[in-house]
């Protein structure tokens, strides 16, 4: 491919991708090897104004100073203008427990971010291209994927674009070449100390032995599964529509709901991993429908809970469920005032005289006898073995097996909030009060609270 045959390639990629325009400057991540050289060369010639910013990780010694030092000088050379930043890579990656590779590219595409929005950028060009986006998806396929890791990368992603995509690494060289450049060449890009060198180096030349024109043809796969993505989604997005129940803090998906779509385990797929849980734990959940209630799946940020007829999916309360019991208590009124608000004013108190009081009769009120109680009070989270005696009836009894007449879910119970004095539940919140500090004829003063279910 001639030199004007490689621009024009780029420049019309650019164009019916809607990449890029000349309207406002590109970030371009530039490490001084092949491909970001050229990148920075073309989008350059092409006219687009360019800031070159390139991420020194450490990890290389001296070689990574000659990356530094190489970039500096080619860039300036070329009237660009050039930012850097440098990166204890190996001190980051061991406080995140993340891989170097991870560490590295979350590393660099912060940075970059950051640079986008110092200096006004439009996008941030990154020099991936065809070779690329094919080790991308044998990546992908070894690691399990769903459709989306078949379509492998693509050329926009937010601010991240990726002009060279058409492109192989040959005819990326080949242009070096002809334009005279010079680049530098990462050692460790020739060993297959990583899974992604492994591919590139042993699995593509052996699938080459098969197809010579390997690349092309994945590279064309990809691109028509990404025109049967587009109805794929369209369709889970319907789905979605038509058979989640989305409630504050959770999502419902009832099972038989579940079981009558074309596909179940595609449904879960879309909705669970985005959520951390992984190819595995979808499995075991859609086994779950079938099974009893109350298992619990967890991924680090998120949960499912199997109830009678629902799936729910809920953020995990991390910080409740690491340090212990003693987080259970989310509010307390050490003495009354004449009125006051807890839980960022969704319940309010007041306290009056007895006199001519109308008891109101709706469950987000709650009225006791001041008198009778014990400060302070405090709000909380149902504990294994809490019991309750609710109003009008003899006895206590256990808040779980209450809970369970109740029909209250996991999830329910889990976000269910007491008002107590002492050891002694005097409200769950939004229900039945206690019996034992009811107002009487002898109540001289009275505290009510009010609890607002749609604030």
């Amino acid at each position: 491919m001639s030199v004007p045959q490689f621009l024009h390639r780029i420049e019309t990629f650019i164009a019916d991708n809607r990449l890029l325009d000349k309207s406002a400057p590109v970030i371009v991540g530039v490490s001084g090897g092949a491909d970001s050289v050229a990148l920075l060369h073309v989008l350059n010639r092409l006219g687009y104004s360019c800031i070159a910013c390139h991420c020194n990780f450490n990890l290389r010694g001296e070689e990574s100073l000659r990356d530094r030092n190489f970039t500096c000088d080619t860039v300036r050379e070329w009237g660009v203008t050039f930012d850097e930043v440098s990166f204890d890579t190996l001190s980051y990656a061991r406080e995140n427990s993340l891989s170097i590779e991870m560490a590295c590219r979350r590393l660099r595409y912060d940075w970059f971010e950051e640079k986008r929005r110092q200096y006004g950028a439009q996008a941030i060009a990154v020099a991936h291209h065809r070779d690329d986006s094919v080790e991308t998806l044998l990546l992908n396929l070894v690691r399990g994927t769903g459709i989306a890791g078949l379509t492998s990368m693509r050329p926009r992603n937010g601010f991240v674009v990726r002009p060279f995509l058409p492109v192989s690494r040959q005819e990326i060289e080949a242009y070096l070449s002809e334009q005279h450049l010079s680049h530098v060449v990462d050692h460790t890009n020739l060993e297959n100390l990583y899974v992604r060198n492994k591919i590139r180096l042993d699995v593509l030349p052996l699938l080459r032995t098969i197809n010579p024109s390997v690349d092309r043809a994945i590279y064309t796969t990809m691109q028509n599964l990404r025109e049967v993505e587009r109805v794929y989604r369209d369709a889970i997005k319907r789905q979605q529509r038509d058979a989640l129940v989305r409630k504050e803090g959770e999502v419902r998906i009832s099972i038989d709901r579940l079981r009558s779509l074309p596909s179940p385990r595609a449904f879960l797929f879309e909705l669970l991993s985005p959520c951390g849980f992984v190819p595995d734990q979808i499995d075991e959940i859609e086994a779950a429908c079938d099974g009893e209630s109350g298992r619990v799946f967890l991924a680090p940020e998120y949960r499912v809970v199997k109830d009678r007829s629902d799936l729910i999916l809920i953020a995990r309360d991390k910080e409740k469920e690491e340090v212990g019991a003693d987080t259970d208590i989310v509010a307390t009124i050490a003495e009354p005032e004449e009125v006051g608000s807890l839980l960022a004013g969704r319940l309010s108190y007041r306290c009056v005289d007895a006199g001519n009081y109308e008891l109101p009769r709706d469950k987000s009120h709650a009225c006791f006898d001041l008198d009778k109680l014990v400060f302070p009070l405090v709000i909380r989270h149902w504990r294994q073995g809490d019991r309750f005696r609710p109003f009008g009836m003899r006895g206590s009894r256990k808040l779980s097996d209450y809970f369970g007449d109740c029909k209250y879910s996991l999830i329910d119970k889990s976000q269910a909030l007491l008002l107590c004095s002492g050891a002694t539940i005097l409200w769950i919140l939004g229900e039945r009060a206690a019996d034992g500090y009811r107002i009487t004829a002898e109540t001289k003063r009275i505290i009510e609270f009010n609890l607002e279910f749609n604030l």
